[in-house]
């Protein structure tokens, strides 16, 4: 797989994320934080009893981007700040460039940087990822 620095990596979009997701997760990870369950606690914090998203989740988006582009096994590692939360009926894309490019004796990698976007252009991530870039099968 060739790419050029400057390159947009084709974006991963979640339409609507809901509180069913939300539960799922926090129960998976055992996470008892009522940001993610309880709207009385949202409600006194500011966001109008919406429901705050996982970060790990937020995360996934990027990271279904990029095994989308470049394979399951892609990821080398991600670096990532959030600076503002995902909230519950929010439309998010993650959305990447690549940065950079080196090619080694163990393959091609890709710096990418990475973010993660509400419908109203807010960026509620925003990183840099370290991509595996799949072998060119002339």
């Amino acid at each position: 797989m060739k790419v050029a620095v400057g390159e947009a990596i084709p974006p991963f979009r979640m339409e609507r994320v809901t509180p069913e997701r939300m539960r799922t997760v926090a129960a998976i990870f055992r996470d008892p934080t009522p940001i993610h369950w309880d709207r009385d606690v949202t409600r006194a914090l500011g966001f109008d009893g919406r429901l705050l998203n996982q970060t790990p989740l937020n995360m996934a988006y990027v990271i279904n981007m990029l095994m989308a582009w470049a394979g399951p096994t892609c990821v080398r590692r991600i670096r990532a700040a959030f600076p503002q939360p995902v909230l519950e009926g929010d439309s998010v894309t993650a959305h990447g460039e690549v940065a950079a490019v080196s090619v080694h004796d163990g393959g091609t990698l890709a710096v990418c940087d990475v973010w993660l976007e509400r419908q109203d252009g807010v960026r509620n991530l925003v990183g840099r990822a370290w991509v595996a870039l799949p072998a060119d099968t002339d």
